[in-house]
């Protein structure tokens, strides 16, 4: 039997776990990406906005897909956790650093971009506009991907969040920036899970140095792995749950 299939049969909790903890990381990873590719569309006329984004789409199943078939070499390599965990604290860091930031600075200016200007005189301001997308969706598919391989090594998993992060562009990130609307503090909740998820892959550099070492028994274990599911899942349900029944944190009421 494939060893992969084996580990998630031995394990079925803990591969539940990992999903779970792709699910998060894919998801918020990808309003960010839509956020941007919003952005760089909202300056075409109305008509074309849609179509941008139909292209946006295409080319991240086609990145994407490309990537997985590096992943097998990628998971070689012990250090990709560590950075991983880096790259998603870093994530977290920058919201909470750059969270008094007006939507005016976030927003991208395409003319800074070489390809933009090099291709607006040639193919025209859609066009230039799609391939500057495509740029994009190839930065953000070697985001997402690196994410998710420095978080298993297991390929049938590894697969499962790539298509998880497809999905994410269209469908979970669409939800997340309803939900988020609604439930402001949810980005916050949801930063907090990114630098949790973050800490656990830097703690890797413990089980790498000392493997013998109880902590790092713990930190591999089934317990840990649904254990961290746990105290995700709480850091969105509990402000929900007090905000649904006590007011706070303050939510936007429906009309």
């Amino acid at each position: 039997m494939n060893i992969h299939l084996q580990e998630i049969l031995d394990n079925p909790l803990a591969a539940l776990a990992i999903v779970g903890n792709l699910v998060i990381i894919e998801s918020l990873l990808s309003v960010d990406n839509a956020a941007v590719l919003a952005t760089m569309v909202s300056d075409l006329p109305k008509e074309q906005r849609h179509k941008a984004l139909r292209f946006g789409i295409i080319g991240a199943y086609v990145f994407r897909g490309l990537c997985i078939l590096f992943a097998s070499f990628l998971i070689q390599f012990w250090f990709l956790k560590p950075l991983g965990g880096f790259y998603l604290l870093y994530l977290a860091y920058d919201h909470f650093a750059n969270k008094q930031k007006s939507s005016d600075e976030d927003a991208v200016d395409k003319q800074q971009s070489w390809l933009y200007r090099s291709t607006l005189g040639l193919l025209g301001p859609f066009w230039a506009t799609v391939a500057l997308i495509e740029l994009m969706d190839l930065a953000f598919s070697i985001d997402n991907v690196f994410a998710v391989v420095a978080f298993t090594d297991n390929l049938i998993l590894i697969c499962a969040g790539v298509f998880i992060g497809i999905l994410a562009m269209r469908l979970v990130a669409q939800g997340f920036v309803l939900l988020m609307a609604k439930y402001p503090f949810l980005e916050t909740a949801a930063f907090i899970v990114i630098g949790l998820l973050g800490l656990k892959l830097l703690l890797s550099l413990f089980e790498h140095f000392l493997p013998n070492h109880p902590f790092t028994e713990f930190l591999s274990s089934e317990a840990a792995d649904v254990g961290l599911t746990v105290l995700t899942v709480a850091v969105f349900a509990v402000p929900l749950l007090t905000s649904w029944l006590f007011g706070v944190p303050y939510h936007q009421r429906s009309r």
